[in-house]
Parts: structure tokens; C-alpha cells; sequence
């Protein structure tokens, strides 16, 4: 796998509870949701898009699963399937993979020029 498609949702985020079935595609929103808030200590975040809409509650608490450990999150959702619940976390392997993500987009080479 690229650095560029990044790891697959099962690595960044996991599932404690969940009221209706997940997509991917709605783990992926959930994930970025969960991570902005946790990168800017939020409280209360908004989630939006073709497949979901609702409210991502930062917990501000450590959860350990076994040995999956990460910041936990709760969220309100609405679905084409309904209302539902999801309790969840982000994992310490996914947030240090988006660290060094970001790390890596941060040192941009020297542009090279030509000369003629």
C-alpha cells in the first residue's frame, strides 16, 4: 500500500459500539471527524456528507481494548438506514501513522531549476 492511499479504516479507528452497520466510507468520515477534534482538543464536532450527517462528542478519555488503545469518541449519526449510535475510538497505530503523514508533507524538497 502507498503512503499516499493510506491504511485502511480498520487501522484507524475502532469500533466499540455500533447501533447500524458502518460502511468504510462512513468509518473514514467518523475517522476524520475524530481526528480534527482531537487535533484541536474539541469538544463537539459536526459531521456531513452524501452518506451522513450528525454530531462527534470528544470524550477526553483513553480507551484500551485489549491491545488497541487510543482516545475514545461517541457519535450521533443519520443515515439512509436511520438514527444510530457509535462509540469509538482512534488508534495510537492509526494516529501515529497520520503523524508521520503529516511529517513527511511537511519536508518539501528544494525546487530545482534549471538553467540555460
Amino acid at each position: 500500500m502507498s503512503a499516499a492511499e493510506g491504511p485502511p479504516y480498520w487501522v484507524l479507528i475502532s469500533v466499540l459500539f455500533s447501533s447500524q452497520p458502518l460502511t468504510p466510507a462512513i468509518a473514514m468520515c467518523l475517522h476524520q471527524a475524530a481526528l480534527d477534534l482531537y487535533k484541536r482538543g474539541g469538544g463537539v464536532g459536526e459531521v456531513a456528507g452524501d452518506l451522513l450527517s450528525g454530531k462527534v462528542r470528544n470524550l477526553h478519555k483513553d480507551v484500551v481494548m485489549g491491545a488497541i488503545t487510543g482516545p475514545a469518541f461517541e457519535a450521533e449519526i443519520e443515515t439512509e438506514r436511520g438514527a444510530g449510535v457509535v462509540r469509538f475510538l482512534l488508534t495510537r497505530q492509526g494516529l501515529d501513522w497520520v503523524e508521520r503523514a503529516s511529517a513527511r508533507e511537511a519536508v518539501v524538497p528544494p525546487r530545482r531549476e534549471l538553467l540555460n
